[in-house]
C-alpha cells in the first residue's frame, strides 16, 4: 500500500474510533401532553425557584439551625405500633401532618391519625378525624406509598404486581391505575406540583405519569442499565433524580428530558436519593453501607462520603424545611440523624428488631416516623414533647 493509501486508511480508522466515543442521546417519542408538561413543569420550577431564594434571604424567618440540629440530637422513641402481619415496606406523612400512610408485604395501604403539637411545643394534642382506612391497594406486596405534597386526600401506593395506584384517603375510592411498567416496581414520588407521579421498576425504566388522567406521559428508557430503584422531584420541581442496582445516581431535566449529571462513586447498587430544601445537594444512599452527598453546583463532585451503617441502607432523607440535617433508614436495625452542615452524627435511632426499610419526616415538628420487617411503626420526637397518646387506626370496612 502506498503513503497515500496508508493515509486515507488512518483517516478511515480515525473517524471509526471517534465515531465510536461519540454518544448521542437517546429519545422516546412522547404524546403531545408531555410538551404541555415540560411547559408546565419550566413555569411551575421559576415560580418555586423565586419563593426558595426570598426563603434564603429573610433569615429572620427562619428556626435557628443551632436549635434545629440540638432538638434532632435529642430525639427519644416516643410510641411504637404493630403495623400490620408482614413487613412493612414504607411510609409516608400526609400534607399537614396528620396521617401517617404504611404499606406492607400484604398489599395493604393503612392511615394512621397521628398526634400533633398544639401551640405549647412541650405538649401533644391528638387531632382525631375519623375518617381512617385500609386500602386493599395491591394483590402481591406493596413496595411503597406516599401523599400528595398539595393534598391531604391524594395518596399513592406501588405494588410488586407492576401498578401503581392513585387514592381518595377519605373515602378510600380508586382515583387510577397506571399500568405499563414490565416488571414489580420499587419507588414511587409525587412531583412538588402534585400534578404527576414518577414510578421506577425492575424492568430498568422510570415512567411519569398525569395524576388525573392516568396517561403515561414519558417512559425513560435509557439512563440505567440495571433496576431502577429510587426517585425523587428537586423541589422547585425542575430536576428529577433516579438511582439504581448499576450503582449510578442520575439527574435529569424535567424540562428538556435530558440527562444533566451521572453521579458515579456507589461500588454497589443505589436504593435512595433525595434532594436538600436548599435546592443544590443531593443525598444518595445503596448496598455499599454509605450515604453521599454531592453538590449540584459543581457538576457530578461528591461532597462528602458518610460511613453511615454496617448494613445496606434503605432510604435516606433531608429535613424537610431547612434541610438542616438527613437521616439514614438502614438494614442493621438502626435509623440515624446527622448534621447537613458538617455530616457529623447527632443521633442513632435504635428500636427496630429487624432491618428498617422506610422513613419519613414531619415538617410540623420533625418527628420522625420508621418502619421495619418487624412490623413496627416507631415514632422518634424531641424529649419533652413526649406524651402517653398512641397511634390511632380504625378500619371502616372500605
Amino acid at each position: 500500500m502506498n503513503s497515500e493509501g496508508q493515509l486515507e486508511k488512518a483517516h478511515e480508522e480515525e473517524e471509526e474510533v471517534v465515531s465510536e466515543e461519540i454518544q448521542y442521546p437517546f429519545y422516546t417519542e412522547g404524546p403531545i401532553e408531555l410538551l404541555d408538561a415540560r411547559i408546565d413543569t419550566a413555569n411551575y420550577s421559576l415560580v418555586k425557584a423565586a419563593e426558595r431564594l426570598q426563603r434564603e434571604l429573610d433569615y429572620e424567618n427562619h428556626m435557628d439551625e443551632a436549635e434545629i440540629l440540638n432538638q434532632a440530637g435529642n430525639l427519644v422513641l416516643d410510641r411504637s405500633e404493630i403495623g400490620d402481619d408482614r413487613p412493612l415496606s414504607a411510609c409516608s406523612f400526609s400534607y399537614d401532618g396528620n396521617f401517617l400512610a404504611t404499606c406492607s408485604f400484604t398489599g395493604l395501604a393503612k392511615l394512621w391519625s397521628m398526634p400533633l403539637p398544639n401551640n405549647n411545643k412541650h405538649s401533644i394534642v391528638n387531632h382525631s378525624i375519623v375518617n381512617h382506612s385500609i386500602l386493599k391497594a395491591h394483590t402481591e406486596r406493596a413496595t411503597d406509598v406516599t401523599f400528595s405534597p398539595v393534598s391531604n386526600h391524594i395518596l399513592a401506593t406501588a405494588s410488586a404486581d407492576r401498578t401503581a395506584k392513585l387514592w381518595n384517603a377519605d373515602n378510600g375510592l380508586l382515583l387510577q391505575t397506571f399500568q405499563g411498567h414490565l416488571d414489580r416496581l420499587a419507588r414511587i414520588a409525587f412531583h412538588p406540583s402534585g400534578e404527576y407521579l414518577a414510578t421506577t421498576s425492575f424492568d430498568k425504566t422510570w415512567r411519569l405519569w398525569d395524576i388525573h388522567t392516568g396517561a403515561g406521559l414519558l417512559l425513560q428508557e435509557d439512563g440505567h442499565s440495571k433496576s431502577v430503584y429510587g426517585i425523587d422531584f428537586h423541589k422547585d420541581g425542575s430536576l428529577a433524580a433516579s438511582c439504581g442496582l448499576d450503582s449510578l445516581a442520575r439527574v435529569w431535566d424535567l424540562r428538556t428530558g435530558t440527562s444533566l449529571l451521572a453521579l458515579q462513586g456507589h461500588v454497589k447498587p443505589v436504593l435512595g436519593v433525595n434532594f436538600s430544601p436548599n435546592g443544590y445537594h443531593l443525598a444518595t444512599c445503596g448496598e455499599d453501607n454509605t450515604c453521599r452527598v454531592w453538590d449540584l453546583r459543581n457538576n457530578n463532585e461528591c461532597l462528602y462520603i458518610i460511613p453511615a451503617h454496617s448494613n445496606v441502607i434503605s432510604q435516606v432523607k433531608f429535613e424537610p424545611e431547612e434541610g438542616s440535617y438527613l437521616v439514614t433508614a438502614s438494614f442493621d436495625m438502626t435509623a440515624k440523624v446527622w448534621s447537613a452542615r458538617d455530616f457529623m452524627p447527632l443521633k442513632t435511632l435504635r428500636g427496630h428488631e429487624a432491618r428498617v426499610t422506610g422513613l419519613d419526616i414531619r415538617s410540623e415538628d420533625g418527628c420522625i416516623a420508621t418502619v421495619s420487617h418487624d412490623r413496627m411503626i416507631n415514632l422518634w420526637r424531641t424529649a419533652g414533647q413526649i406524651d402517653d397518646l398512641a397511634l390511632d387506626f380504625m378500619d371502616p370496612g372500605f
